[in-house]
C-alpha cells in the first residue's frame, strides 16, 4: 500500500506573468505590474527597491491576497490565491503572512498586548489560553515588555512599528512582508528596526521588505530593483 507524503512547495513566494492593471479616468489603462514573474525560496531575506510608482506596494499586495492579479499567477505558501474567496484568503493570510503596514496600523483603543491577542483571537492557530503568554513573549523579542499595557498614542513611531511587527508574527507566519518599514522612523530607529528584520531572517522566516531605504536593503540577501512596473535588476548580496 503506497503511502502519500506531503512535500514542502518550493518555493514561499511565485509570481508567474503577474500584471495589474488599473482602468483610469477616461478609460486610461495602467499596468502597475507588467507580465513579472519571480520565485523567492523559503529563508530569503529580499529587498525590494524602485521610485515612487514603479510597483513595488502593488507587488506586496498581491503576494499578501490583498489584491489580485488582472493576469498572471500568484502562489504563495503553496497556495494559488487567485482562486479563493474573500473569506478563505483571510484565513489563509492568518496563517501564513504576517504584514508590516508603513503607519503601524495598530488598533487605538487597545494596548500593544492587546493588539496582539487579538491577531491570534481573529485566526485561531493559537490556543485561546496561550495567548497573552505568547503576546509577552513577542513583546520581549521587539524590545517592548515594559510597554505592554500602553496604548499606541503612548508609543513612539519606533515603538509602534516594533508592536506591528510583534502583532505580523502571532501567529506564527512563515512569512513576513513589510511595506517601507523605516519610511517614517528616524536614522537610528530605523536601524533597530533593521536589526530586528535581521534576526527573524536568521531565525528562519522568509521577509520580503519593501523600501526605499538602502541601508535596509545591504543587509538583505536579496535586492530587487523594479522600474515601471518591470524586474529591471535582482541580486544576490555579496558577503565579505
Amino acid at each position: 500500500m503506497s503511502t502519500v507524503v506531503a512535500t514542502m512547495p518550493r518555493y514561499a513566494i511565485e509570481l508567474t506573468a503577474a500584471t495589474k492593471s488599473y482602468v483610469m479616468r477616461g478609460g486610461f489603462r495602467a499596468d502597475a505590474l507588467r507580465g513579472l514573474s519571480l520565485q523567492i525560496a523559503y529563508g530569503e531575506y529580499v529587498a525590494v527597491l524602485g521610485k515612487s510608482g514603479s510597483g513595488k506596494s502593488t507587488l506586496l499586495n498581491l503576494i499578501a491576497g490583498l489584491d489580485r492579479p488582472t493576469a498572471g499567477a500568484v502562489s504563495v505558501a503553496g497556495e494559488r490565491i487567485g482562486g479563493l474567496n474573500e473569506s478563505r484568503v483571510a484565513q489563509w493570510r492568518g496563517r501564513n503572512i504576517g504584514v508590516v503596514f508603513q503607519f503601524f496600523q495598530l488598533l487605538p483603543t487597545l494596548t500593544a498586548e492587546e493588539n496582539i491577542v487579538l491577531a491570534m483571537e481573529l485566526v485561531g492557530t493559537v490556543p485561546a489560553g496561550r495567548r497573552r503568554a505568547r503576546a509577552v513573549e513577542l513583546l520581549a523579542l521587539v524590545g517592548l515588555s515594559e510597554h505592554a499595557r500602553k496604548l499606541p498614542s503612548m508609543l513612539s513611531g519606533g515603538q509602534q512599528q516594533r508592536a506591528a511587527i510583534a502583532r505580523a508574527l502571532a501567529n506564527d507566519p512563515p512569512i513576513l512582508l513589510a511595506d517601507e518599514p523605516t519610511g517614517n522612523l528616524d536614522t537610528e530607529t530605523a536601524a533597530d528596526i533593521n536589526e530586528l528584520f535581521c534576526r527573524l531572517a536568521e531565525g528562519g522566516k522568509t521577509l520580503l521588505i519593501v523600501t526605499h531605504d538602502r541601508n535596509l536593503s545591504e543587509t538583505a540577501h536579496r535586492v530587487i530593483e523594479l522600474r515601471d512596473g518591470a524586474i529591471v535588476a535582482d541580486r544576490i548580496r555579496t558577503v565579505a
